[in-house]
């Protein structure tokens, strides 16, 4: 578990934070017919026969059509691409069935509940995995593909949505996307403000405290590495003080943050950028970390990088770190 998903984790443990994911997120007729004031939190951890845990990461339940048929909510957090994620939710969810077995949790029909599986992915690539089970299978003519599992997933990939869709939402999950999307501080402190007002009432302590827990944990630290984090227990504290050191972070995300972000592929800090652009800053930073292995580049080599697409550039970045020479970084494959 990474240090960014603990924090995460901790959100998702809220009952809000599902109902929310699941009223704004997942757009599909039944989950109308969901009760979300009847969520409950179900343990995530399996074991095996051969006596291996297995975290799921987070799990819920909940009421439908006002029986006892319960919907299970199996919450895989991801930030790196993992091309058998759909085999791995297959194995979680059968893991997940045994225990309802062996609880006795079945249906009053004698069956197994239905269980949602969902991806949340917050990382800089975009997710190009196969979703469902059976294209992770080689197709053989003949009718054998009836005897193949077809699980798929629900992937969430926060990237994906807009400010212009995300902003009218008042909607917790909204807010972290956007907090995940930010690429400046005033607009940090925008959603920050308004989860700050949405979770005011003594009520959600618990949920605003875990905003905080998360940002001071895993969302600061991913954009200002190696910047040491002040404490704060609240989301006014929060406010206060990125009005105090936003300048100072930012000048020291510039001269230190850069050559750590690169390391990690371009995927968090500098996926966030500065204000006058990614795709320009991206640029700038590579050709400066070429230039620093390899030596001064001729222009024409300069603006083919200046000229590069932000996912050019990721790919880039990343065969540098391995390359020998200019030409193995750039070159087609």
């Amino acid at each position: 578990m990474s240090e960014h998903d603990s924090p995460y984790k901790l959100l998702f443990s809220h009952a809000e934070m599902v109902a929310d994911l699941l009223r704004g997120f997942v757009k599909e007729p039944w989950v109308e017919e969901m009760d979300l004031t009847t969520l409950e939190r179900v343990s995530s951890s399996f074991v095996t026969e051969d006596l291996q845990d297995r975290e799921g990461d987070v799990i819920w339940r909940l009421r439908f059509r006002g029986g006892w048929l319960y919907v299970y909510l199996l919450l895989e957090f991801q930030s790196t691409v993992d091309r058998f994620m759909a085999l791995r939710m297959m194995v979680y969810v059968g893991l997940l069935y045994q225990k309802i077995i062996q609880e006795k949790q079945l249906t009053s029909e004698g069956r197994l509940p239905a269980v949602l599986p969902v991806v949340l992915y917050n990382g800089g690539r975009s997710w190009n995995a196969p979703e469902e089970m059976s294209d992770l299978i080689e197709q053989i003519a003949g009718g054998l593909d009836r005897y193949q599992p077809k699980m798929r997933y629900l992937l969430l990939e926060e990237s994906r949505y807009t400010e212009e869709e995300l902003a009218p939402l008042r909607n917790v999950v909204a807010a972290l996307f956007r907090l995940e999307n930010s690429r400046d501080s005033e607009h940090i402190n925008e959603v920050v403000g308004l989860l700050a007002d949405w979770l005011r009432i003594p009520e959600q302590d618990s949920l605003r405290r875990a905003f905080a827990e998360w940002l001071r944990r895993g969302f600061f630290p991913a954009r200002l590495p190696g910047i040491e984090i002040p404490e704060f227990g609240d989301l006014q504290e929060v406010k206060l003080m990125l009005a105090e050191h936003v300048k100072e972070w930012t000048q020291e995300w510039l001269e230190q943050g850069v050559q750590q972000g690169l390391q990690q592929g371009l995927q968090q800090g500098l996926q966030q950028g500065l204000q006058q652009g990614l795709q320009q800053g991206e640029a700038k930073v590579l050709l400066r970390q070429v230039e620093r292995k390899f030596g001064p580049l001729a222009e024409t080599q300069r603006q083919r990088i200046l000229a590069a697409s932000p996912d050019t550039l990721l790919e880039w970045a990343e065969r540098l770190l391995s390359a020998d020479r200019w030409e193995e970084v750039v070159k087609d494959r």
